[in-house]
Order: structure tokens, then sequence, then C-alpha cells
């Protein structure tokens, strides 16, 4: 039967020792620690004789208060309201009927009289050409943070994009129309201007000096609940998440509305943007991220300036270095960018730049990943001759480019098809062990892919089928060293260590790229 207690079954005392271990885990349990303490049968009869708490327990390390940081920091962060104009058409009466009649003439085009409410007759018309009315409706809500005294202004680009109307309001109530002073897509930053003078702005932290698990908080208007605070740590740094931004990467509780607002560190200090979260839901699911304020200041001190973010480029389209090419090409280890294609007649092809190189440094800057390489660039004011340290076919090499400007993307060209194609010749025994068929490049195709050398592929199979490549296929280099054609490809491949990987550069359309060919698998 259960233990249970009742008015007919006294209860029994416990021991001493028992009745002062259970008071001393209640004690523990309410004081609100963050570890939790066991104490042994005999420190509880020492500590119930001493009267006295043990000297031996860790002292428990409490959670951080953000009370002292929210009162220094939220009156510089400002609630943002978007409205775009819509054009209603003037007429008489009103009440619900005639609004839901409105929105099915408005949105679906339903042909529906309007009704005169005090005599129950269908409206006349008004004439297609009498001016309507312009309506403000809201469109969004977002945050953002004062950045100077004089009423400049940080939030995302999205949340200002396509408004006819900005208004902000700051904590203590008031509001201003805001003008945009530039929005930046790119980066998801825009800069405001409020005509209001002696604003309380935030402080810029240093973006190095976070350190992941770090306490952070955010400050902005989620669902439009003004000056919402939520706290949490920096998850990672430096995410990529496809954009030209390394994010931080926090588990704040981010929710629409929060755009814009600030990422804040526990002196006080503005590290990055709220801007995105990763989400199923379309709500807040533990992943946040926050574009760096050092990548957002840089662009806000071009939109004053300016009005326009200016960015360099060098005309090259790249890829990720995998660990097996890095390995295979002798490069040590995974990093770098590939130069998959070059822009003819571009910054980097001028400088001497081939598809195939590995570009390793910019301006003496390591670019660590692929992706490094845009951001680097595109800092570089347009103009600047900088260098380019590549490693090509087994050796490092220093070309000279001067970066030109970043312009809107061009869209890519139709991939070549190589001219027409030739019955496949009987493989050399070399190159059949690989499953590869090829022929050389015709004059007319030469001239066509705009290359020097090459090989095309005309049947594959076995090891070079699994390593990626296909029929069409241009080889441009093996094992380091550049095919100029079949004769000298067969004697490169016959001169290879049969069990070792062979690296293989080849071209697809207008890119090229590295497969790894494992003989014998």
């Amino acid at each position: 039967m259960p233990d249970r207690l009742s008015e007919a079954q006294p209860q029994r005392a416990l021991p001493r020792t028992a009745r002062t271990w259970l008071v001393a885990s209640a004690a523990l349990l309410c004081a609100g620690g963050v570890a939790l303490s066991l104490v042994s049968h005999r420190d509880a009869t020492a500590q119930s004789a001493t009267t006295r708490p043990s000297t031996t327990a860790p002292a428990a390390r409490g959670l951080p208060d953000f009370a002292d940081l929210v009162e220094q920091v939220g009156p510089s962060v400002v609630n943002i309201r978007t409205q775009s104009k819509v054009r209603t058409a003037r007429a008489e009466g009103g009440g619900p009927d005639e609004e839901m009649q409105e929105f099915l003439r408005r949105f679906f085009g339903i042909p529906i009289p309007r009704i005169d409410p005090r005599r129950g007759q269908p409206q006349p018309q008004p004439r297609q050409d009498s001016p309507d009315d312009e309506e403000s409706v809201p469109r969004g809500v977002g945050s953002g943070f004062v950045i100077s005294s004089d009423g400049y202004v940080m939030t995302n680009a999205h949340v200002v994009d396509g408004a006819d109307e900005v208004t902000v309001r700051l904590t203590d109530k008031r509001e201003f129309k805001a003008k945009v002073i530039g929005a930046d897509k790119r980066t998801d930053v825009a800069v405001l201007k409020i005509e209001a003078s002696g604003l309380p702005a935030v402080r810029f932290g240093d973006v190095n000096r976070v350190r992941v698990g770090e306490w952070v908080i955010a400050i902005g208007s989620p669902f439009d609940l003004d000056n919402t605070v939520t706290a949490g740590i920096v998850s990672a740094k430096a995410r990529d998440t496809g954009d030209l931004v390394p994010f931080i990467q926090t588990d704040v509780a981010i929710n629409p509305g929060n755009s814009g607002g600030p990422l804040i560190n526990l002196r006080g200090e503005v590290v990055g943007v709220n801007s995105q979260i990763y989400s199923r839901s379309g709500g807040y699911m533990g992943i946040s991220f926050a574009i760096p304020i050092d990548e957002a200041s840089r662009v806000a001190d071009q939109l004053r300036s300016q009005g326009r973010v200016v960015r360099g480029r060098i005309g090259v389209q790249i890829g990720e270095v995998t660990k097996d090419v890095a390995e295979s090409l002798g490069l040590g280890k995974a990093g770098g960018a590939l130069v998959r294609s070059v822009e003819p007649g571009g910054p980097a092809d001028k400088a001497g730049l081939e598809a195939g190189d590995i570009i390793t440094r910019f301006d003496g800057k390591a670019v660590e990943r692929w992706n490094d390489l845009p951001r680097l660039v595109g800092a570089t004011r347009p103009g600047t001759r900088s260098t380019l340290q590549v490693f090509r076919r087994g050796s490092n090499k220093e070309l000279s480019v001067t970066v030109a400007e970043l312009e809107a993307e061009a869209k890519a060209t139709a991939p070549a098809n190589g001219g027409a194609e030739k019955p496949a010749k009987p493989a050399p025994a070399a190159l059949a062990a690989l499953g590869l068929s090829v022929s050389d490049l015709s004059e007319a195709q030469r001239r066509e892919l705009k290359l020097k050398a090459g090989v095309r592929i005309d049947a594959v199979d076995g090891a070079a089928a699994r390593a990626g490549l296909r029929e069409g296929d241009v080889i441009l280099s093996l094992a380091n060293t550049e095919v100029t054609d079949v004769k000298q490809l067969e004697a490169l491949v016959a001169r290879q260590d049969k069990g070792r990987p062979l690296n293989l550069l080849f071209r697809r359309g207008e890119w090229a790229q590295y497969a790894v060919i494992r003989p014998g698998r």
C-alpha cells in the first residue's frame, strides 16, 4: 500500500542528523544557486553542532544582472514603424459593410456597387478621371539605435525597404518622421536621420574581443512590444550563411520586430546588429544572427558620407578548396579560394590570374576560407593596386591587381558546348585504366572556349566517373602540370604512381574546378 500520512497515522520523528541533512539541503535549494551540494552525514552533524555554514563548499556563481546595463543602453534604442501609401477611391458613407465591399473591389476585382446606407440604393460610381485619396497603411515594425547625438539611427535595410514613410519613436515616446539616408542590401544595413539633438548614442565595441560563450543582450520591439530585453550567449563567430557578412551567432531570443536592434555586451557596448534568425516556423527557434558592428559601421560611414556603398572587385568566380584537393596538390591544408573562372578583360585577367589558381593571400591577409576573399576585396577601395598570392601547379606566385568597382551582378552566360562532338577514339592504355577517353581540342573549340590548350573528355568510366568527371569536360592540368594535348596527357599519367590519387583541373562550361581520381577503387 502507498505510504500516505493521515490524521489516524501518527508521524514518527526523524533522527536529529537526518533532520539536519534535510534542513541543509532545503536551504541550499531555496538559495537559488546554480550548483547542488551534497552534504554527507558527518558534515551535516558537524554543521548542526557548530551552527555555522560549511566553509569547504565552493561559492555558487550567480547569473549576471542586466538591470544597470538596460538602464544605460535602453534610451538609445528606438522603435521603427513603416507605412506604405495606397490609393483609395473617394466614396461617401462608411461602416463595416462598405469596408468589406471596398476590400472585395480592390483585392479581388469583384464589381460590387456602392450602396447608399440611407436609401439602400446603389450610389453612382466615381468617374475614372477623378482623383483618388492616398492613405498610409502600416507596413511593418522594426528596431534601431542612435549612433550619433544629432539624430542618425542605424537599422536593417530590410526594415525600411519599400517604405514610403518611416517613423522613429524614442523611449520617451517622442516620434519623428525619419529620412532614409541610405540602405545597403548586401549587408542589410540602413541609416536614418531624424531632426533631433542631444540624443543618447551607443558606444561601439571591439568585435575581435567578442568571445564565444560570453553573455550578450538584445533590446528591440519584437511583435511591436517596445523596449523588450532578451539575453543569451554568443554561440559562434564568423558564421557563414551565404551572405557577404560573417555573422555573430547567438541564442538570444530574436523575433519579428527585433530586426535592426543592437546586440550588447556586458560592458554596454554594441557589438552587432540583430538581423536574421534560423526558423522553420517564422519565430525564434534558438538560433539568431547579428551583423558584426565593425562591418555595419564601415557601411554606415559610407552611407552617411555618399549615400551608397562602394566596393571593390577583381572579376573572378571562386569556389571552395576541399581537403582532398589540397592534399593532392601539395597545398598543405584546405584553405584559400579556388579560381573557377576569370572574367575576360577584367582586373584578374589583366593581372595574369588563371582558372585553377588558388588565391591564398590578398594584400598580405590570409584567405582562410574561400568566402573570405569577397569580403577582403569588397572592403578595398576601387583603384587600389593590391597583391595576390596564388598557388599554381605546385608553387606560389605573386601577382599585382588593380581593384575595380563592384557593380550590379551580371547574369551568367550560357556555358559553351565545346563545339561539335567527335566520335570517341580508343583510349591509350594509361588513360583507359582511369576510365578516360579523350581527344585534342580543335582550333575552333579553343577559340570558342578561349583556351590555349587542353584535352576534351569524349567518354568517362570507372575511377574518372567516380571522381565526378563527365563527357564534354576539358582537362587543363594533371598533377600540377599543364596539359597541352592527348599525347602529353598520356605521358603524364604513365609517369604517376599507380596507387596514388591524381589531382586534375578541368573546365565544365564556364567553370574550372578540381577532381581527385583514385585509381583502383
